[in-house]
């Protein structure tokens, strides 16, 4: 990253990945052992009299054996689970998968989830992943994995089942909004390196990039795409579309390096909480590589928590036109505190804010333009008749000069822009706009 950023190295903003964690590192000792001799002076000794009785009661005559080690475990679980979907007990496997995930290379199905109602929800499918190239959508109700009913089943134990060993498969039963029948998806697990950055040239002058998720290389890979756009495009490009549809999130410093990119200055972010060190306020430093040329910026409500940030950002600051549809709504940080027993704890310790200080937690961002999915269909040529196709048209006295003659979009690029309609629409407003800036001078 462009610039260093206090006290937080790594901030966790998704929710709970399938094998694919989100986290963040950050100096709290100072606030943790201050927090430590608070409590340790007002411990609710009559409570904690109460769990040792309901331990001992348990541990003595429970129907078959449980030891004291899966009863802690059990307890702690509850305890932090139960404060919201993103908080969570990590064991020391789980934090050690997690710490493993950020950098982009896990085993799994590629579905990004989160807990609702006893099942999982998928948030979004990871691109390029067997559940990104599956047909499951966002919204989709995971209900049963491989025949097991999950309800009641903890988030640990339903991650459990659905990783395996890399070649093996998994049956997904899956409840659809508008479907009468439930739906069943096959997978074949595999060990899934995500590239999150993708970049392309629509046109002469106009650029496409996708970012898939925010991971700690995809500011530097953002700012590697733009060098190598501008060499393709011989020249500074004249607008850009980014892509942040079905991207769930990530690191916070990723999502603030790539701001960094398209603006020179400003607010990017900043996160509010009840202890000192959680209030932050990011900023950008620029340079903007694209010098001021017109953003779009795809979501659509599979877009959450970082992805949110940069679209806040760049569309509170007026650096881009959002468009597609309304975004996830996730506006809470996660912190990662690591624990003395090698396992860790994800706790949620602030709240996100967009430069102009709205809180997008359960409302998500409004695109300034509303496009939903779907496919160009072009119109049926010919029509009306024109003076030139009438028998004995008198000729033109004044015939035009040649005009330039425009470069065609490639066989490529009307494909993928007749196949995805916000694409197309997001394309034709970005000329538009490159097109209004040139007559105004």
């Amino acid at each position: 990253m462009k610039k260093s950023l206090t006290r937080y190295a790594l901030i966790l903003l998704a929710g709970v990945f399938l094998g694919a964690g989100l986290t963040v590192e950050r100096a709290v000792q100072a606030d943790r052992a201050a927090h430590e001799r608070a409590t340790l002076s007002h411990l609710p000794l009559r409570e904690l009299r109460t769990f040792a009785e309901v331990f001992n009661i348990v541990k003595a005559e429970y129907v078959v054996p449980v030891s004291s080690h899966e009863l802690i475990d059990n307890a702690l679980r509850g305890m932090v689970n139960n404060l919201d979907p993103h908080s969570q007990y990590l064991d020391p496997r789980q934090y050690r998968h997690l710490r493993v995930d950020t950098t982009g290379r896990f085993g799994g199905v590629g579905l990004e989830v989160t807990e609702y109602k006893g099942f999982l929800k998928v948030v979004t499918p990871i691109h390029g992943t067997p559940g990104g190239r599956s047909g499951i959508k966002p919204g989709d109700l995971i209900v049963r994995i491989n025949g097991t009913f999950i309800q009641g089943l903890s988030l640990r134990k339903a991650v459990r089942l659905l990783r395996g060993r890399p070649g093996s498969t998994v049956t997904l039963t899956i409840l659809r909004k508008g479907q009468a029948r439930p739906l069943t998806f096959r997978l074949e697990r595999q060990v899934i390196k995500i590239h999150s950055v993708a970049s392309r040239l629509l046109a002469p002058g106009y650029a496409y990039l996708r970012i898939s998720e925010f991971q700690g290389g995809t500011g530097k890979g953002v700012t590697r795409a733009l060098v190598r756009l501008k060499a393709e495009n011989h020249g500074p490009l004249k607008g850009l579309i980014l892509d942040l549809r079905d991207n769930p999130g990530g690191v916070l410093n990723a999502a603030v390096a790539v701001c960094d990119d398209f603006m020179n200055s400003g607010i990017v972010v900043s996160t509010r909480g009840r202890i000192p060190s959680s209030d932050v306020v990011f900023r950008a430093h620029g340079p903007d590589l694209l010098h001021g040329a017109p953003m779009v910026v795809l979501v659509n409500g599979g877009s959450a928590s970082a992805a949110e940030i940069v679209a806040g950002a760049l569309q509170d600051n007026k650096r881009a036109v959002v468009m597609g549809t309304k975004t996830f709504g996730k506006g809470s940080v996660q912190t990662i505190m690591p624990m003395g027993n090698g396992g860790a704890l994800r706790l949620t310790t602030a709240r996100y804010f967009t430069p102009n200080g709205r809180s997008i937690q359960n409302l998500g961002i409004a695109p300034n333009i509303v496009v939903h999915e779907g496919k160009f269909v072009s119109g049926t040529p010919g029509g009306f008749l024109r003076e030139t196709d009438l028998p004995g048209h008198l000729a033109n006295p004044n015939p035009p000069k040649a005009a330039p003659k425009r470069r065609a979009l490639s066989p490529a690029t009307r494909k993928l822009l007749d196949e995805d309609f916000q694409l197309r629409e997001a394309f034709d407003l970005l000329r538009g706009i490159s097109i209004f800036r040139h007559f105004r001078g």
